[in-house]
């Protein structure tokens, strides 16, 4: 294997790596959940958004036969879908969740029915869905600037979480230099949140 070869080798899995360890934060929640048997302080729109997040990369690279897109993402949407689960099965008030999980979902079936069924040009098809999965990251991921706000306001980190902070900062930086290698800008824009 050439240098090029290695890099992209070492580059793809610390990409893998990174993501997954993010993903895994969310393993906290999880245990939290199980333990007291509620919800308390627990979101569910992060988990949530997270999913179809993946989802929709796991189409885009799919689209673009990229290994690494589709391993994070597709371990992403189990981890993403177990959360959301054991969310449903502890949640007092499962009606306004599912109103959220069914509307999110829609809106993910339209997309794949316009991108899979309108757009037949396959070139056509990964722009279109790369920048919509580049806009919905990028919209996500703008809630936490409010934690962001408030941290700054306080002058108090305890609404951060240390190791979801790292483990972003290393996913960001090892999806830029992932996209910036690939000259792929949808990837590029990725590494601005976690998915």
């Amino acid at each position: 294997m050439d240098a090029g070869g290695v890099a992209d080798a070492l580059l793809s899995g610390a990409c893998v790596l990174f993501t997954l360890g993010m993903f895994s934060t969310g393993l906290s929640d999880l245990r939290h959940m199980r333990m007291t048997r509620r919800v308390d302080n627990v979101q569910f729109l992060p988990f949530l958004t997270t999913d179809v997040n993946n989802l929709s990369w796991l189409s885009y690279g799919t689209l673009k036969g990229d290994g690494t897109l589709i391993v994070v993402n597709a371990v992403g949407a189990v981890l993403q879908t177990l959360y959301i689960s054991v969310y449903l099965h502890y949640c007092p008030r499962k009606h306004a969740v599912l109103l959220q999980t069914a509307a999110l979902l829609g809106v993910l079936l339209l997309g794949f029915g316009y991108f899979w069924l309108l757009v037949p040009n396959t070139e056509a098809r990964l722009q279109q869905l790369g920048l919509f999965c580049s806009v919905f990251t990028i919209s996500m991921y703008l809630s936490p600037l409010a934690d962001l706000a408030k941290v700054i306001q306080t002058k108090s980190t305890q609404r951060l979480s240390f190791s979801l902070t790292i483990a972003t900062l290393l996913t960001s930086a090892s999806w830029t230099l992932y996209g910036f290698r690939l000259r792929d800008p949808y990837i590029m824009v990725r590494s601005t949140g976690k998915g």
